[in-house]
């Protein structure tokens, strides 16, 4: 750590040298960046991490705009200024790493559904830096409100190593958690992970009056999946359902292997008529799921039990209610939701439901 901050510091005193001479601004600026620098290393959040970096370069170099973009193993963090013309940017990163859609990026510090950000730029001034570490590639889109020079360059380049190598560490640590709560076949949370989870959100339900579902399902007749295609054909429809559905369901919602072929989701704000409604719409995209396995294709379906926690907060009885909403619907017939809902009236301004 200290060897790193030492040659953090001569490249600082060697850059500011050029860039400022011998004034005091030198000292100042070079002191302020080296600030930056030893905090970047003490923060424990990608969001921490980066907006630590915004307020350095806004601070020392007056950089208007800037959106950051972290490619790791598995998926794409992104920070995003506050002010910087969302769909531009989007479509730029999508383009540059060759992604399928924009559902494959995860932003850390806005909402999905906010409303388009303010500013809208030219492409032609627009900048980027790349930093690769042993388990990230980072690259930092920048709009300069002055032209730049290599003395700037360095200086961006000084911070984006700073920056890189904290992600990196702070990626490690992680991946240290996850074994722990990761299912190694699906990448969803295993089941004393989701047991964890389950208890602090019913706690911030209960103190905050939010409504809170899961639902619960497994695949109907899966032992005649392994039976027909072995158990690496069972285990490639278990990872292609997973991934389905983690695609669609929200950011916060925890999606958990409860064991074998049954699986459990946490549904934060959410009440048992919405997580119905979600439970039907992942019944029928696993209906229509194909997957391909030594040139054949395989075809599952998924029955699910659906349970919203009560007044008291009982963890024990909600995952026990949506076990036996499970078991009815294996009961009446599989491929189906239960308590299922059921429609009673719709006109062309309005559509009632009513729980069966």
């Amino acid at each position: 750590m200290n060897r790193t901050l030492d040659r953090f510091s001569h490249r600082l005193s060697v850059v500011f040298g050029l860039v400022f001479g011998y004034s005091l601004n030198k000292t100042h600026a070079q002191n302020k960046l080296a600030r930056h620098i030893v905090v970047l290393n003490g923060k424990t959040s990608p969001s921490e991490i980066i907006n630590e970096v915004a307020d350095c370069l806004k601070g020392i170099l007056g950089y208007r705009l800037f959106a950051f973009v972290n490619k790791k193993n598995a998926g794409m963090d992104v920070w995003l200024d506050p002010r910087m013309y969302k769909t531009s940017i989007e479509d730029i990163i999508i383009k540059d790493f060759q992604i399928k859609d924009s559902k494959d990026l995860t932003y850390l510090n806005i909402h999905k559904d906010q409303e388009e950000c303010l500013e809208k730029f030219s492409l032609d001034s627009l900048v980027h830096y790349d930093h690769k570490e042993e388990n990230c590639y980072s690259r930092l889109y920048m709009m300069p409100s002055r032209p730049i020079t290599a003395f700037h360059d360095d200086v961006v380049r000084i911070v984006l190593q700073g920056c890189s190598s904290a992600l990196s560490r702070q990626i490690k640590i992680q991946h240290l958690k996850d074994a722990a709560a990761i299912d190694p076949l699906t990448g969803c949370y295993n089941r004393g992970a989701f047991e964890a989870q389950l208890k602090g959100h019913a706690a911030s339900a209960g103190r905050h009056k939010k409504p809170l579902s899961v639902f619960m399902f497994d695949l109907d007749h899966f032992k005649s999946v392994n039976d027909t295609y072995g158990h690496l054909g069972g285990d490639e429809v278990l990872k292609e359902v997973s991934r389905l559905v983690r695609r669609n369901i929200r950011t916060e919602d925890i999606f958990a292997r409860y064991g074998g072929e049954e699986f459990i989701a946490i549904l934060p704000e959410t009440d048992q008529t919405h997580a119905i409604e979600l439970a039907d719409r992942l019944r029928q995209k696993i209906c229509a799921l194909r997957i391909p396995f030594n040139n054949r294709t395989i075809r599952v379906t998924g029955s699910f039990g659906v349970a919203q926690l009560g007044t008291n907060a009982d963890i024990v009885k909600l995952v026990e209610d949506a076990d036996s909403m499970l078991y009815k619907a294996k009961f009446n017939g599989r491929n189906t939701v239960m308590p299922g809902l059921i429609r009673v009236h719709r006109d062309e301004t309005s559509e009632s439901l009513i729980q069966a």
